[in-house]
């Protein structure tokens, strides 16, 4: 029953829902499946961008600051003689060797001063061979200081034996490479580089970076011990950035060559492929979540201006008796409102059962949860406040064709 205390326009509202039970029911319904599968697909979708950014973006900085490349010149300016005879000009090819970042410190001093990065990490790498007995390897070295590297790959997460400390003569080396040799953690391997310089070092860890390619290319040693093999005395390669929001690397990448000078290359721009499929994927998730919200709308529409021709006698009596146009208005809004309200807090729920049944038999071969899934509380408050103002929106124009009924008419039918 009614109580006393409810205004004059929530209980005709409610009067008016009551009468029409089917219809509410099918209307309440209709909006719960549509908010249902906004909150499941949208809670799927962001789970599986962060899992897949997450994958990338492991075993890599956001932003890699790279020196200036060595460009093809003439080796002396062409000369023209006065029989227009070019003479001959010389072409002298880049060299191929590992250059440093002229004032790399004061490069990353400036960076790290920026609001939007987190961390900045010196990197002296390069391309040398191991040897051991018999068998030589290609491999990538990357020399690090590990309390700053770290913050960006964590390594001593993707440890699987030794430990993930590096000192002078130490290595890290990826699992497949250990295969290939035939090494552990405690052996001794050779390194050598183009220029000829050769040093021991001693295996210290042993990674998994879950990549067979960078497991088989990859290996740590000191910046120190890198910088000496590699002929960069107290130079870096490259200078390893993370930043705050992984969406906004690029813009930060060119506020950063702006501001430096250094050529600065984001993961979007070196990921360029694996972007674009991320951002297809946002659009055609805004795209199902427009749709599926326009059919609640002109769902909520179509039930409430068959409610106005079905009451208009009812709307015209009340209008007779002194019922202003503003309350008839807010009559309908409120039928709407709460229409929208209703099927968005039961749409939540089914689809937040659709997610835990989700998270419990999509499984991988192992038994392992495929991907995480995190229950955004704000999620579901956006949807609920969505729904209600589509709700509202929808409503307005039935409520101002109800309003605007004349009382004679509508009681005369």
């Amino acid at each position: 029953m009614l109580t006393a205390w409810l205004p004059f326009e929530w209980i005709v509202a409610i009067r008016f829902l009551r009468e029409g039970r089917l219809q509410t029911v099918f209307i309440i319904a209709g909006v719960a499946i549509g908010v249902g599968v906004i909150v499941f697909m949208s809670a799927l979708l962001s789970g599986l961008q962060s899992n897949f950014i997450k994958r990338v973006l492991s075993a890599q900085a956001h932003i890699q600051l790279l020196p200036p490349q060595e460009v093809t010149r003439p080796l002396r300016p062409v000369v023209i003689s006065a029989n227009t005879e070019v003479e001959g000009a010389i072409i002298q090819p880049p060299l191929q060797r590992i250059k440093s970042i002229d004032q790399w410190q004061a490069v990353a001093t400036q960076i790290r001063a920026m609001p939007d990065v987190l961390v900045v990490s010196p990197v002296a790498g390069g391309s040398a061979l191991v040897v051991r007995g018999s068998v030589s390897h290609a491999i990538t070295v990357s020399g690090i200081e590990p309390d700053l590297y770290y913050r960006i790959v964590d390594i001593n997460d993707k440890i699987v034996r030794g430990k993930s400390s590096i000192l002078g003569t130490e290595i890290l080396i990826g699992t497949e490479l250990a295969s290939d040799l035939g090494v552990d953690v405690g052996d001794k391997l050779l390194i050598s580089t183009a220029s000829g310089a050769t040093s021991t070092l001693t295996i210290s860890g042993i990674f998994d970076l879950g990549n067979k390619g960078a497991n088989q290319r990859n290996t740590f040693i000191a910046l120190h011990t890198a910088q000496s093999l590699l002929g960069l005395p107290g130079g870096v390669s490259s200078l390893e950035v993370t930043v705050r929001d992984v969406y906004a690397a690029e813009v930060i990448a060119q506020q950063i060559t702006a501001a430096t000078g250094v050529e600065a290359d984001s993961w979007i721009k070196t990921s360029a492929q694996f972007f674009a499929a991320v951002s297809a994927q946002t659009t055609a998730n805004t795209a199902i979540r427009f749709f599926v919200g326009l059919s609640v709308a002109f769902g909520i529409a179509s039930v409430l201006v068959v409610v106005v021709v079905q009451k208009s006698r009812e709307i015209g009596i009340l209008r007779a008796m002194g019922i202003s146009q503003g309350q008839i208005l807010r009559v309908f809004l409120l039928q709407g409102g709460v229409l929208g309200l209703g099927g968005a807090v039961a749409g939540c729920a089914i689809g937040a059962m659709a997610l835990v049944l989700w998270q419990r038999y999509a499984r991988n071969a192992d038994g392992t949860a495929l991907f995480p899934l995190q229950f955004d509380p704000a999620l579901f408050i956006t949807a609920l406040l969505l729904a209600t103002m589509t709700g509202l929106l929808a409503a307005f124009a039935p409520a101002l064709r109800a309003a605007r009924l004349d009382p004679v008419v509508a009681i005369g039918g």
